[in-house]
């Protein structure tokens, strides 16, 4: 008595390897389309150049609290929690929207790379606290923003037809 493949208690797939991979390369290709990436590229520049605006307006010298990178990670996290959520719930089918807005703009306007270069030079110069305060408190800050950004997403968003 056969009743299929056996169930993995982990929750692995029962599929062979090769099925998976080309499943997940299957996924993939629809982020690879020409409309999509140009999406993204196009967001992209919008993001990295709104960045690049504050960090002219609020210029950082060495040792001292990197602000610009502060606020524009913190703005980016608060607005990728809450569009993610309106995306989600009010605006699925639109496919160029969210590479465009999170893919393309936000993560262009937001900056993980600079945010651990700046920490690493301030514990480098000797400016320990401040380097332990920015890094700390970015992680903290940023993530209880980008649930803020949510829990305003939720309140506020559009739902999809068919929806409670």
């Amino acid at each position: 008595m056969n009743e299929g493949p056996p169930v993995d208690p982990l929750g692995a797939s029962p599929d062979p390897p090769d099925a998976a991979y080309r499943r997940d390369c299957a996924a993939a290709s629809g982020l690879l389309q020409p409309s999509i990436l140009a999406a993204i590229a196009a967001g992209g520049m919008l993001g990295a150049s709104a960045r690049l605006g504050i960090a002219w307006w609020l210029p950082t010298r060495p040792g001292r609290f990197p602000w610009s990178t502060w606020w524009t990670n913190l703005s980016g996290s608060f607005l990728l929690g809450l569009l993610l959520v309106v995306l989600l719930e009010g605006f699925a089918a639109r496919r160029h929207l969210r590479p465009f807005l999170a893919t393309g703009i936000l993560a262009a306007f937001t900056t993980m790379s600079t945010y651990q270069v700046e920490t690493a030079l301030l514990l480098r110069d000797g400016h320990p606290v401040t380097g332990v305060a920015y890094g700390t408190l970015s992680l903290a800050v940023g993530i209880a923003l980008a649930y803020a950004g949510t829990r305003v997403g939720r309140r506020f968003a559009p739902t999809r037809e068919g929806s409670p």
